[in-house]
């Protein structure tokens, strides 16, 4: 049975659904947002697990030069090792007929018969490899989707210098590639970079690698530390050309799904509490005038014996109503984006099946966190009326002190209208509910702020990564190091502009405890393609001695301009040398390090070797250049930055821009829910005021400039407040969701900050429509009988 508090309830969200429906809706954005963020956590975090487990992906990974296979046996025995799977992987060269460039790709030995023990494979199309048959491979579904690639398909491959055809048997995926992407490379370029699987006698005989494997990879026995197995491992390895064994926190597919998670975990919390403290305010804005409204009520019910616990409750279920309609909102709104999302993984996580799972904490907390949220906006309200006295709830508040305004006492008051100054003495007179106002537009400008610089900063890492670091059109790489005079070879092929080497080696860089392996690229001291510039654009001008590196990675190390560097390097004679950090460039893709090339190969010691190079080609002629590599056996891979470009348009690019285009279409939502609320709450107060000035002789359109007025100088206060406050938030939610393989820059644009004053502006001036609408509607009369 419905009490009579109930139908008093229902009664008042009757009267105020308009604010009621504007503050639900904002907490339906941030709980959205959380919903969908949690969800898409959860979905990740329990795809990959299974996929791990179905597929039995390894602990333990190292790449090498070579090794017999006695060695892995060795290895197997070590204390803390489980299962080990030793195997071949070797880089090749394709041709393509539907491609003008040579790709290329890595290729992974299989055993020949039976399936491996780790790091199995998802057969998604087509049949196993047959042992009976030759020349058949495996490929991954990335490299195959991306070239229309079907089973029976025939593609050439340059094994070892040898060209051979081979017939595409299936289409896999693989634990170890849910992201692929060329090793060290922080973008995939699924057109000319794949994947393939081999039978291990078939691949060991073109590598001349029988008995022998150059790739390892185990895991671990249950409670088995790690480091102990990792420093075990390479210490056998190391003089087979071990390249330092690596856990699976730092494989390189599982570090971009665990970053993708890491922002998702951002938005889960960043965003909903920056919603949920708007919403706090416009809940306390609300809740607080209804009070006022109604403290001869609150009288009343305390003298027909309701206690103070009755009235608090009955108030807070004012507020728990909106809480609850925001909630569903937000959980439909959030599924429904998730779902979007969803698909929008699907270009670039590899799974066997990823589905939008719901979260089921993510209901409940949404709950708690919304009502938790409204009930700190409101319970100091609340408790002071429900405190009150009959008697003296019974009386109006006393009125305010009508004094001249400042503006007034200044004398500045005599060349303003009787509008402006009626106005200005209302804002002086109730500092408080001023205070909140403006700190609820600031906050709807603030938020404005955020998703435009997502957008700004997607389309500053284009334009800087690819038109001001990189000035090449693009680059190859060589299967082998080779003289510097190859330099002059390449300068022969047709098109080309201009040419720079480059050496790339692999290394661990350490400082203090830190470490990190990577590929060491050396490049020309006065080299105009690929260019070393620090944050603020200015070119950095290699040395002969020391290196340079991103000023994600010296975060990373701990390190500053100045320190001493150990660089382990992972090939040839493995020389360890300690080198000065001169300088922290700006990039905004993984982590690089520099040096000039020379350099390198001194600290090497094996004379003038480079192993690619970058090209400036005539674009009219760039198919002819692209042909002329594929005959080239040399060439390894090919990097064309148009083609990285698109691809970080259609992966990072969309997936940052959705989440933009969602948080801005929320932020919006906010901004018109906030500016409607204020002045809903507004015309509320000072309804007698205004009713009384109509009754006096004020015309509609002069009472209209009062209120009008009011709102148009508390949000002249705000909006600049807003800015300042949106540059704090962006700063803190971009610092937050940049990860080592994709960074963010902080882009602030005068059209940025346009675009929130425009918003803030159109909600304002239609809230004030409205307002004024409601303003003529009012019936004097009745007004006026209030019993305020």
């Amino acid at each position: 049975m419905i009490s009579n508090l109930d139908r008093k309830l229902w009664r008042d969200l009757r009267r105020l659904k308009g604010q009621a429906i504007a503050v639900a809706l904002v907490m339906a954005c941030g709980l959205a947002m959380m919903i969908m963020a949690r969800s898409l956590i959860y979905s990740l975090e329990s795809t990959r697990r299974e996929y791990y487990q179905a597929n039995h992906f390894a602990d333990v990974f190292v790449h090498l030069k070579r090794a017999p296979n006695s060695v892995a046996a060795r290895i197997a025995e070590l204390p803390g090792v489980a299962t080990v799977q030793p195997a071949i992987s070797v880089q090749v060269t394709l041709d393509l007929a539907a491609l003008d460039e040579p790709a290329s790709g890595m290729v992974r030995s299989v055993p020949d018969f039976g399936l491996p023990e780790l790091n199995r494979l998802f057969l998604r199309s087509g049949r196993w490899l047959n042992p009976a048959n030759r020349r058949e491979v495996l490929v991954g579904e990335a490299f195959a989707q991306a070239n229309q690639l079907e089973p029976g398909d025939r593609i050439t491959m340059l094994l070892n210098g040898r060209r051979q055809d081979f017939q595409i048997a299936g289409i896999v995926l693989s634990p170890e590639f849910i992201f692929e992407s060329r090793p060290g490379a922080a973008l995939p370029d699924n057109r000319t970079y794949g994947i393939f699987w081999m039978p291990y006698t078939e691949l060991a005989r073109a590598f001349d690698l029988d008995g022998a494997f150059n790739y390892l990879s185990l895991t671990l026995a249950p409670d088995a530390a790690q480091r102990p197995v990792l420093e075990a491992v390479d210490r056998l390895l190391t003089p087979y050309g071990g390249r330092t064994a690596y856990g699976r926190e730092d494989h390189p597919s599982h570090i971009r799904v665990s970053d993708e998670i890491r922002v998702l975990q951002t938005i889960s919390i960043g965003f909903p509490i920056v919603f949920l403290s708007v919403a706090a305010f416009m809940t306390n804005a609300v809740l607080s005038r209804l009070l006022a409204l109604q403290r001869e009520q609150i009288a009343i019910l305390k003298a027909f014996g309701f206690s103070n616990r009755q009235i608090v409750v009955h108030y807070l279920k004012f507020a728990l109503v909106m809480v609850v309609a925001g909630t569903l909102l937000g959980a439909i709104g959030g599924i429904l984006l998730g779902h979007r999302l969803v698909l929008l993984y699907h270009k670039f996580f590899r799974f066997p099946e990823l589905e939008f799972r719901l979260d089921q904490t993510a209901f409940p907390l949404a709950v708690a966190v919304s009502a938790a949220a409204a009930i700190a906006g409101v319970i100091g309200a609340v408790r002071r009326a429900a405190r009150l006295p009959p008697a003296e709830a019974m009386r109006p508040e006393p009125p305010a002190n009508y004094r001249p305004a400042l503006v007034e006492r200044t004398g500045i008051g005599r060349f303003l209208s009787h509008t402006f100054r009626i106005a200005v003495r209302n804002i002086e007179r109730r500092p408080v509910q001023a205070c909140f106002t403006v700190m609820g537009l600031a906050l709807a400008t603030g938020i404005l702020i955020v998703p435009n610089c997502f957008r700004d900063g997607v389309a500053e890492v284009l334009d800087f990564q690819w038109d001001v670091v990189q000035r090449q059109d693009l680059g190859i790489g060589l299967v082998e190091p080779a003289h510097y005079r190859v330099k002059h070879l390449l300068r022969q092929l047709p098109g080309v502009v201009t040419v720079e080497p480059f050496r790339h080696a692999f290394v661990r860089i350490s400082f203090g405890h830190q470490r990190r392996q990577l590929g060491l690229q050396g490049i020309p001291a006065d080299g105009l393609h690929n260019r070393v510039l620090d944050e603020n654009s200015r070119r950095i001008l290699l040395p002969p001695d020391g290196i340079v590196v991103s000023a994600k990675l010296a975060e990373i190390l701990g390190a500053r301009v100045g320190d001493l560097l150990t660089l382990e390097f992972l090939e040839g004679k493995r020389p360890v040398r300690t080198v000065p950090l001169v300088g922290l460039a700006e990039d905004f893709a993984g982590t690089a390090a520099y040096m000039e090339l020379r350099s390198v190969n001194r600290l090497l010691g094996e004379g003038d070797l480079i192993t690619g190079a970058n090209f400036r080609v005539d674009s009219a002629r760039q198919p002819e250049f692209l042909r002329a590599l594929k005959e080239i056996p040399r060439v390894s891979w090919v990097a064309i930055k148009n083609s990285l470009r698109e691809n970080f348009r259609q992966t990072t690019a969309a997936s940052i821009g959705l989440i933009q285009m969602i948080y801005l279409g929320f932020a919006t939502v906010v901004a018109f829910g906030v500016v409607y609320n204020n002045a809903r709450i507004s015309l509320a107060e000072r309804a007698r005021e205004l009713a009384t000035l109509r009754v006096i002789g004020f015309s509609r359109r002069e009472v209209g400039a009062v209120l009008i007025t009011e709102l148009v100088i508390l949000a002249l206060i705000a909006v600049p407040l807003g800015l300042l406050i949106g540059t704090g938030f962006a700063k803190v939610i971009l610092g937050a969701v940049n990860t080592e393989t994709v960074r963010l820059p902080l882009v602030l644009t005068s059209s940025n900050y346009a675009f929130a004053v425009l918003v803030v502006t159109v909600a304002s001036s239609l809230s004030a429509l409205a307002v004024l609408r409601k303003l003529g509607q009012l019936d004097l009369v009745g007004v006026l009988k209030a019993p305020e």
